[in-house]
């Protein structure tokens, strides 16, 4: 048998199968040393990717940086969507960021929205493109009077009135509240206008007095403070004769040479509300008498509400003692008019008796006794309970008088109230004890047990705008400079 010659290492024949063999091998070798050294890299490159002590596992990769946006890159409709929703006092700084921004403040849809959410002007105002005028000049217009807008208390002369201050297309009307013969105590109340600012593109606000007999507009002089203004008007046929006198206004002395009708407006907030409530807070109407319809308001402080009389002649306020209930029994309590007294008088001797221990200890509650926060809840039972109490039959015990006899047919609850009446010309005030008759959530009533007399209050009906008071502070500051007497 021939013997190959690559065995005695003389080299191969050219037929040779064991050369071709060799071949491929050395081939082979070449290209699996490749591969380890290429597996010698990855590895290594896995390596430098692992974290000291971590036992050679591989941590996870840095992820890229985030591309870089800013708010000037967003398309210039959703900056008109964000721009929109800036406070107006605010767009004016946000105008000097760039030049993009100037120009995009400058499209009116922005303007458009502040104007009816700030000032509550109509979506669309008429003859606005007639006149030439846009929506950021109608707001750089009402900027000026934004205090002004709201719920006021009018003195005049002893006697006190609502007026809701409102933006009525392109002027600022007064709307002065004027109960009507025909006005139910359970329906929206009227007003009637006051006085009107005009605002036009080329002149100055021009104030008009809109009272009279003639009801024909006249100038009117007007002098605007955060939470007070005042207004003068110059020998007209509602005006007040005032004696020749010296006046000091404004911290310097006028001489009143002519006849001028001076009136005070004072600042009105509603209720805050808070979910332990008995019910909603806000303005109720009542009727005094069969011709005078007032308006009073209804705040909860802790232990303690508040029915604060808001027009009328008197000062007046119900102090309703949340902590001291009376018991109804099914109704039965109402049947019996000596009964209810004598319940009430109890609870009365007791008030008076830990009113005059606390000034003995010196510990006597500030200012009366319910002046908390509006926004604390209640340490008497939760508004939720009372809704969830069954109601129990009502009915005006005899002897009980009311001008309003369409009330509730059931009630929840009854407290021990006192009626503080503060009567012009008198320094100090008179207490009546009474009840206080939680009906539903947008009715009570209150029993004047010495005069034997029911009044009925009811819910208003009417929604105003910018009357959110700024901080419970606030609210509890107005409450106080409402009830001094004119």
């Amino acid at each position: 048998m021939e013997e190959c010659a690559c065995l005695c290492g003389l080299g191969s024949s050219p037929g040779c199968p064991c050369g071709q063999k060799r071949q491929r091998t050395s081939e082979t070798a070449v290209a699996d040393g490749n591969q380890a050294q290429e597996e010698k890299h990855v590895e290594g490159d896995a390596a430098a990717r692992c974290c000291p002590g971590s036992g050679g596992i591989p941590s996870p990769r840095p992820p890229p940086p985030p591309p870089h946006c800013s708010l000037q890159d967003l398309p210039v409709e959703m900056l008109v969507e964000i721009f929109a929703c800036v406070p107006g006092t605010d767009l004016p700084s946000l105008a000097l960021a760039c030049t993009k921004f100037h120009r995009i403040l400058h499209i009116d849809r922005i303007w458009r929205r502040r104007c009816r959410e700030e000032f509550g002007v109509r979506e669309n105002l008429p003859n606005l493109e007639m006149i030439g005028m846009s929506y950021r000049e109608v707001y750089a217009k009402l900027f000026p009077y934004r205090h002004i807008l709201g719920l006021w208390q009018l003195d005049t002369e002893h006697y006190r009135t609502l007026v809701n201050v409102a933006v009525d297309g392109l002027c600022i009307t007064g709307w002065k509240y004027r109960p009507s013969l025909h006005t139910h105590v359970g329906g929206p109340i009227h007003f009637r206008p006051s006085f009107r600012i005009r605002l036009t593109k080329r002149k100055s606000a021009k104030v008009e007095c809109l009272e009279g007999l003639d009801n024909r507009p006249h100038n009117r002089h007007i002098q605007i403070r955060k939470d007070r203004f005042t207004t003068q008007c110059k020998n007209t046929d509602h005006g007040t004769h005032l004696p020749r006198r010296l006046r000091e206004e404004g911290g310097r002395v006028v001489e009143e040479r002519q006849l001028y009708n001076w009136l005070t407006y004072r600042r009105l907030y509603l209720p805050l509300s808070h979910p332990d409530d008995l019910i909603r807070p806000g303005l109720f109407q009542y009727y005094y008498d069969a011709f005078h319809l007032k308006i009073a308001m209804l705040s909860f402080h802790g232990k303690y509400a508040r029915v604060t009389k808001i027009t009328g002649v008197s000062k007046k306020t119900l102090e309703i003692h949340l902590t001291r209930r009376i018991q109804l029994r099914d109704g039965e309590i109402f049947h019996n008019f000596d009964e209810l007294s004598r319940v009430v008088q109890e609870m009365d001797e007791q008030v008076i008796g830990e009113q005059q221990q606390q000034q003995e200890d010196g510990t006597e509650e500030s200012e009366g006794h319910g002046w908390q926060s509006p926004a604390q809840p209640s340490e008497g039972e939760s508004g939720a309970a009372a809704a969830e109490e069954q109601p129990v039959p009502f009915v005006l015990p005899v002897g009980v008088r009311s001008i309003d006899q369409n009330y509730p047919a059931t009630c929840r609850r009854c407290f021990y109230v006192v009626d503080t009446v503060t009567l012009p010309g008198f320094a100090y005030p008179r207490r009546f004890p009474g009840v206080f008759i939680l009906f539903d959530e947008n009715h009570f009533g209150f029993i004047w047990l010495e005069l034997k007399y029911f009044f009925l209050y009811s819910r208003v009906q009417n929604t105003f705008q910018n009357v959110e008071a700024p901080s419970p502070q606030a609210f509890l500051e107005m409450l106080k400079n409402i009830q001094c007497m004119p």
